[in-house]
């Protein structure tokens, strides 16, 4: 497990609590020109940029389509917690993974479309967001529903399927309520309220003080109420400009919100994540009772295939040359394609 204590209490809030992440440059810059223009040529698929227009400022995203005339899938993924981009990137993290844009590809390959996005507040989406005392979690899932509206629309696709990582997984689960999607795939998803896998995180690394202000605070934020204080140790975290947004997640529980569902469900986790367990996506699974579960031998939580090596793990965040696991791609395809339409 990964090291915290109160002098890295940021480094805290990346890798833990908050369930964050995705981790040269140059390098990444020459093989993904490469492999773009390798994928034009060859006709493919192709990239159309696409905007969202919301009350606070446009949100912008990628089409990737298959070079196809007919109706085919698209899928809309969501990305995890923190500042990760469309890509599955991160600036808080050292290097690029490109995960999201990985299956994006292997998508494109089998006949699927897929439309990632910046999340307001990110990458090309900044201006989207105000202030940080302003975001809610249910703005993250609105954002979710109007991306699904727009796709819905347009006459190219046949269904919609969300898939959502990490965080990800919980936005894409409440907006695929309804009749937003015709299926969900949650992939790395907690099975538990945020608030309680902070408390499992940090329980064995602070000490008994700053433990039981953590718990205070947690407990005042789930049961929606603004903490008198909050220690300089853990200000990172619980800063009161980030509470109104921990109050909206924190209240969110994902094994009920699965349960919703009445559409088809795939949960897919990784054996090596360092950071969700497989107990989660078992818990998502039980929950949701004919829900599909998957879980890829060796793939970390960067959808990448990474022994459970601590060293080896946090190099492949900021890897690109790591290709995605492949069974991650095909069962997905797989799902995808069986999906129908919801009347």
């Amino acid at each position: 497990m990964i090291e915290y204590n109160v002098t890295t209490i940021r480094s805290f809030t990346v890798f833990g609590a908050m369930i964050l992440l995705m981790f040269c440059a140059a390098l990444f810059e020459l093989n993904a020109q490469f492999t773009k223009d390798k994928s034009i040529q060859k006709g493919m698929f192709k990239e159309e940029p696409t905007k969202l227009e919301t009350v606070t400022g446009d949100l912008y995203g990628t089409l990737l389509l298959p070079n196809f005339r007919v109706k085919y899938p698209v899928v809309l993924i969501i990305s995890g917690s923190g500042p990760t981009n469309r890509n599955g990137n991160s600036p808080l993290l050292n290097g690029e993974n490109n995960g999201y844009k990985m299956l994006a590809e292997g998508l494109a390959e089998s006949g699927i479309a897929s439309l990632r996005y910046d999340k307001r507040g990110i990458g090309e989406s900044s201006k989207a967001m105000g202030k940080e005392s302003d975001l809610k979690s249910d703005d993250s899932i609105n954002d979710a529903i109007l991306w699904c509206k727009l796709l819905r629309k347009d006459k190219r696709f046949s269904t919609l399927t969300i898939v959502g990582h990490s965080e990800g997984s919980l936005v894409g689960m409440v907006a695929a309520q309804g009749k937003n999607a015709d299926g969900y795939v949650s992939i790395a998803g907690p099975g538990r309220p945020a608030g309680q896998i902070i408390l499992e995180q940090v329980r064995p690394q602070l000490p008994p003080d700053l433990l039981k202000s953590t718990e205070e605070i947690v407990a005042m934020l789930t049961a929606g109420k603004v903490p008198a204080s909050v220690p300089k140790e853990l200000y990172a975290l619980f800063r009161p400009s980030v509470q109104p947004y921990l109050m909206s997640w924190f209240r969110l529980d994902p094994a009920i919100e699965i349960a919703k569902l009445s559409i088809p469900v795939l949960v897919i986790q990784g054996t090596t994540d360092i950071q969700v367990t497989t107990n989660d996506a078992k818990s998502l699974a039980k929950a949701k009772s004919n829900a599909k579960l998957l879980l890829v031998e060796g793939m970390n939580h960067v959808l990448k295939e990474v022994p459970n090596n601590m060293d080896r793990q946090i190099k492949s965040y900021g890897d690109p040359s790591l290709q995605i696991a492949p069974q991650l791609v095909t069962e997905t395809v797989k799902f995808v394609k069986k999906i129908k339409r919801q009347k």
